[in-house]
């Protein structure tokens, strides 16, 4: 196989989709702003870049047959001469999206991944998508408030489905060095649905610190957002998503089952991995 090249390499999920390309003996190119500042494994080559800065790519993606996109950020701006410049050189792409980014036909795109997926179907190159449900690393945004032992946020009925970044990482790995994945777009999530207020529970558990969840009302959790994120469309999205989960949960899908040959892990596999990060 020809060189695969990954995006956000140093990133939740981009490094260890590195990391077990390496592993495999595979040849990885790794785009990353600054090359002396990336800590990526032996054998991987390291090349200076900016999606954001499409004139950049060049270097990056030659001789490259496929690419793991993870674009940074939700801004749009680049998108289309970023997709350009993949499809002039590699022969397929495989995005990390999101779940949300599924349209029907003759819906037009609103969403920054909708608007992606709809470029990269129009250069006719191989595709992949995958859409992952909510990350559970996003709990790590807690941090600070569960060493203090209550969790004040709204929400607390919302129900997802969280998903292992490893696990992405798999199917990304299993996707980009396998046939007939072509065309597909993958949603993948955790093997079960947990409550916010269940999640911090789990939490605490695995620290072995006890957590309780305080409900903050929306509109003080809006208030700290803005101050804390300070872009209101996103503030105004992430409450919208967290409302809309407690009368409708995240879906649950078998998908990492069907690909991987295994279940996904559980959330709470994923605070004991992350124990260290909660104290």
């Amino acid at each position: 196989m020809s060189t695969i090249l990954v995006t956000g390499p140093t990133g939740n999920v981009g490094k260890h989709v590195v990391s077990r390309l390496a592993e495999a003996g595979l040849a990885v190119r790794a785009l990353v702003r600054d090359p002396s500042r990336a800590r990526l494994p032996a054998g991987v080559e390291v090349v200076r870049g900016d999606l954001t800065a499409p004139e950049t790519l060049e270097p990056a993606l030659r001789d490259v047959e496929a690419v793991f996109l993870i674009w940074p950020g939700f801004a749009a701006e680049t998108a289309e001469p970023v997709v350009a410049a993949v499809a002039k050189q590699a022969r397929r792409v495989v995005y990390l999206s999101a779940d949300v980014a599924e349209l029907a036909e003759d819906e037009e795109p609103t969403l920054f991944h909708q608007e992606l997926e709809r470029l990269i179907r129009r250069t006719g190159m191989a595709w992949t998508f995958l859409r992952p449900s909510g990350f559970a690393t996003n709990t790590l945004g807690w941090a600070g408030q569960i060493r203090q032992g209550v969790v004040r946020w709204p929400y607390g009925e919302a129900s997802r489905s969280l998903i292992h970044e490893e696990d992405i990482a798999a199917v990304a790995v299993h996707v980009l060095t396998s046939g007939g994945h072509a065309g597909a777009a993958y949603v993948i999530t955790g093997p079960e649905r947990l409550t916010q207020a269940e999640q911090v529970r789990i939490i605490g558990e695995a620290t072995g610190r006890e957590v309780r969840w305080e409900e903050l009302p929306p509109e003080t959790a809006r208030e700290e957002l803005l101050a804390a994120w300070g872009d209101p469309g996103f503030v105004d999205g992430a409450l919208a998503a967290w409302a809309s989960f407690v009368a409708a949960p995240e879906r649950v899908t078998d998908t990492v089952r069907r690909l991987l040959g295994r279940q996904p892990r559980t959330f709470r596999e994923w605070a004991a991995d992350h124990v260290d990060d909660f104290r």
